[in-house]
């Protein structure tokens, strides 16, 4: 099974992002094809600095690395180091209905938000069919949020085929249910648009001040509590045993406890937690050479697949 997804480099990844979607890219590298990718080209709707983003697409990679993505058992690159994903995104965008795009909830939602509503962000499902459908991926994990592009995706892909013969594999999307479960420090969905995020790789002193910061409810210390839906419980689950987990509620529902304790707690479980990532993060920064060598090695082999698939779609159209 060919297995395919991509994260944008709009900020340093957070909680959210590791529990939601990193942590399940690293296990589904095990024993399928895998394709990760650095998605620069899709960050460029909302990062308009380059040397940001430079930097951002940077400290993704040094991340993913750090975290666990294995370049021995997967493709990591950049998504602008693949030109054949741009291209084949113009075959499919003269094929694709404005009416599609019309109905896309996330460019709705961004532009309810506030970001400006330009070409890039109204035709961003179609770049990310381009990089669906370029390497021939089966599955495509992707948060809730994301679903209704994997059926655009679907979509174009199957009008494609109808109009030019069998060209495209038809892709399916794989929910992250984790990603709806990791709150922010405001007890919403950690979000850098919400600006609630716990960064993985913060430093540990900064990151443990953020924690005692978060906001709890009223509740005097002497009142039992439900833990189910508190959020104080639910990161500190992040990174607990089940043992540690049914310590953690008994306390809650027994009573006499204060929240800074468990903010406490959730702080030395995180450094923990992350730990050796960090270490290893540490000595890729220190090998920017390495670095490079694994994103230019990732890109000549996406390059490779995606140029087929390309050819294919030329081919088709009557391009060759």
């Amino acid at each position: 099974m060919r297995v395919l997804s991509g994260i944008q480099p709009t900020g340093r990844f957070h909680w959210g992002n590791y529990f939601g979607a990193i942590r399940q890219y690293i296990d589904l590298q095990h024993g399928n094809e895998s394709y990760y990718f650095i998605a620069n080209l899709h960050a460029l709707t909302t990062v308009r600095d380059p040397k940001v983003l430079a930097q951002y697409t940077l400290d993704a990679a040094l991340d993913l690395l750090a975290l666990g993505l294995n370049p021995e058992h997967a493709v990591l690159f950049v998504q602008s180091d693949v030109p054949e994903v741009s291209e084949l995104c113009w075959l499919l965008m003269t094929g694709t209905p404005m009416g599609l795009l019309n109905r896309c909830h996330a460019y709705k939602d961004k532009v309810a938000k506030g970001l400006p509503a330009d070409a890039g962000l109204f035709t961003y499902p179609v770049l990310m069919s381009a990089d669906i459908l370029a390497y021939d991926a089966d599955v495509v994990p992707v948060g809730e949020d994301q679903l209704q592009h994997i059926e655009v995706c679907r979509d174009i892909a199957a009008s494609f085929n109808h109009h030019f013969g069998e060209t495209f594999v038809m892709p399916k999307g794989k929910i992250l249910e984790a990603a709806a479960k990791v709150p922010g420090t405001d007890g919403e969905k950690m979000s850098k648009s919400y600006n609630n995020t716990l960064e993985i790789f913060d430093d540990p002193k900064a990151q443990k001040k953020k924690i005692m910061s978060i906001t709890t409810d009223s509740r005097q210390m002497h009142e039992p509590k439900e833990p189910d839906g508190d959020h104080l419980y639910q990161l500190f689950s992040l990174f607990a045993t089940d043992a540690e987990r049914e310590e953690l509620a008994a306390t809650y529902r027994r009573g006499g406890f204060g929240y800074g304790d468990v903010k406490k707690q959730i702080a030395a479980a995180a450094e923990k937690y992350f730990a050796e990532p960090r270490a290893r993060r540490a000595e890729l920064a220190a090998n920017p050479k390495k670095v490079e060598a694994i994103l230019a090695d990732g890109a000549s082999r996406a390059r490779a697949k995606a140029l087929q698939v390309l050819t294919r779609a030329k081919k088709a159209c009557g391009l060759s």
